[in-house]
Formats: C-alpha cells, structure tokens, sequence
C-alpha cells in the first residue's frame, strides 16, 4: 500500500494544484465581473480542493518515508545546472511561500464571512498572489522532479 501511494499520489496532488490554480483564477475573474456569490463559491472550492491537497501531500511525505527512509524525493544530480538552480529556486519561494497561504486563506474567508470586506480586500492584495503563485509553482516543481527529470 505505501508503495503504491508513494508511486501514485504526487499525480493527485499536482491534478489538485492544477484544479486550485482554475479556480483561483476563476475566482478573481468573478469578482472583477461584479458577481460575489460566484466569486465565493470558487474561492471556497478553492479553499477546499487546496485542503485536500495538503491531506495527500502529507499522506504522500508519510507514505515515501515508509517505502525509502526519506520523506522527500531528491531532485537528479546528473542534470544540467540551469535545470538544478531553476528547480531550487522555484522550490525555495514555492516552501516558504506555502507555509503561509493556510493562515492567510483561512483568515480571508473568516474576514469575509463576517461582512469584514475592507479588511478582507486589504488582505487579499497580497494573499491570493501568494496562494496563486504557491498553486502554479506546485504544479512546477511536480512536472520538474516527476515528469521532466524523473528517474
């Protein structure tokens, strides 16, 4: 079973970074066309396809720890460094960046449950680029070390 979830669950988990990134983008262009009930729905769908995600992404840690003693998978050492920085750097901003994005979606949605729309709106200046550029770089960072460079 780990075997076939370490194999398998880095398809899933990037399918759900690629649906966030949809929806995110569908959200926004909801809001800027003047619909909020729309504009709400994708951005709870994205709220929840992003929560799952981070189920299977740490499902998939415990699961590749259990098949190689590591809970991570090294990106190839005999590629081209261009290839080496690109990857790193992208990974990088994409870890730092994502250790923010829960508390900052949840905060969001909390403020615009409330009816708090001026302190959501100053929040999501700068939280929905965080969570879009964490949800693209995801599905970069996935086609790098399972698609492209795979070993």
């Amino acid at each position: 079973m780990w075997q076939f979830l370490a194999d398998n669950l880095p398809h899933a988990t990037a399918t759900l970074n690629a649906t966030a990134t949809v929806l995110l983008a569908l959200g926004l262009i909801r809001i800027r066309q003047g619909n909020p009930r729309a504009h709400k729905k994708m951005m709870l769908a994205a709220l929840c396809v992003s929560g799952v995600f981070l189920a299977l992404y740490l499902l998939h840690k415990v699961a590749l720890y259990q098949t190689t003693g590591e809970p991570n998978k090294r990106f190839p050492k005999d590629v081209a460094d261009a290839a080496r920085y690109t990857y790193f750097s992208i990974l990088g901003t994409h870890l730092i960046l994502a250790i923010f994005v829960p508390f900052l979606a949840l905060r969001a949605v909390y403020l615009a449950m409330k009816g708090r729309i001026i302190a959501h709106k100053k929040l999501v200046r700068f939280a929905y680029p965080i969570w879009m550029y964490v949800s693209v770089t995801g599905v970069l960072v996935y086609l790098m070390l399972y698609q492209i460079y795979a070993v």
